[in-house]
């Protein structure tokens, strides 16, 4: 009997070339992402060419090293079925208020598309996700968030003053205190705007790049903002607007310069004590219930 791939737990490359839907199979290679999320298989799309280095290695002034393939794009295979063209519309409808309100610089932009899945002998409609590949440095809310940290991580600042390193570093520095500032100032317009919230919560969901940016790259979980007592929670059982309000004051309090308003509308009836408790609490039974896999909340 076929397994449909939205119930299998992980993908091959064999899996996914063998896709009905996939054009010339031999054309590039899939691997497993080595973070999957609950919503979606999420592939690497690799140059067969850059594997192979991979595999057999490349020498250089006598010395053979192993490149590390990079993937070309992330390829997601959606986890959800829907019951109807409209319903898949309507899922991308809500990918597409990421676009909207962040821009191309602060996010992993993502082409979906919708797919007639053959499974057995029956069809049904399958969506996935061709997404811009973002390389760079995590940025956890729970962590400790710091400009000057993060910058150093990136690039090693010189000895003096005037030393060039020292200068590219301060760059950057001042670089990635602006980006995280239009960043933040975006996300709450898209709250103010729209009345939801991407998942800012989720383990490694925030990409500090290179050029000083912060992308989300998982764009799929987008919640609904609630601000009453009770807790929501998304069809996966975890609490992904509190979370996501709570690491947005987090990153807000890391990056400003500024004390930021607990008893501001968009915090107060969230981050309390009580409901903040009740929250990690269904967090807690959330992480449970999943402990010992790899999956992400998005």
């Amino acid at each position: 009997m076929e397994v449909d791939i939205r119930d299998m737990p992980n993908l091959s490359s064999k899996d996914v070339q063998g896709l009905n839907f996939i054009r010339n199979p031999g054309s590039y290679v899939f691997r497993r992402h080595y973070r999957q999320g609950l919503r979606s298989h999420v592939m690497e799309v690799l140059n067969p060419q850059d594997v192979e280095k991979e595999k057999q290695g490349v020498v250089t002034d006598g010395i053979r090293w192993f490149p590390r393939a990079k993937p070309y794009k992330m390829l997601r295979v959606f986890r959800t079925r829907f019951r109807n063209l409209d319903d898949a519309i309507e899922e991308i409808g809500r990918v597409n208020l990421v676009e909207r309100y962040l821009g191309p610089d602060y996010f992993a932009r993502s082409l979906e598309f919708l797919v007639d899945y053959r499974i057995a002998a029956r069809h049904d409609i399958l969506l996935c996700g061709l997404q811009e590949y973002v390389e760079g440095l995590p940025v956890e809310p729970w962590g400790m968030i710091n400009t000057s940290r993060l910058a150093e991580n990136l690039i090693r600042p010189g000895i003096g003053e005037g030393d060039p390193a020292t200068l590219a570093y301060d760059r950057l520095t001042r670089t990635i205190q602006t980006h995280a500032e239009t960043f933040l100032d975006r996300i709450k317009k898209m709250i103010s705007a729209s009345g939801h919230i991407p998942d800012l919560a989720g383990e490694g969901n925030l990409i500090l790049t290179a050029g000083g940016q912060i992308k989300l790259v998982d764009i799929n979980n987008i919640s609904k903002i609630e601000m009453g007592d009770d807790i929501y929670i998304d069809d996966k059982g975890y609490p992904v607007c509190d979370k996501s309000i709570e690491a947005l004051y987090l990153l807000e309090k890391g990056f400003t310069k500024t004390k930021v308003d607990l008893q501001a509308p968009l915090y107060r009836p969230l981050l309390n004590a009580e409901h903040m408790r009740r929250v990690n609490e269904v967090e807690r039974l959330f992480h449970l219930s999943h402990e010992g896999s790899s999956l992400r909340t998005d």
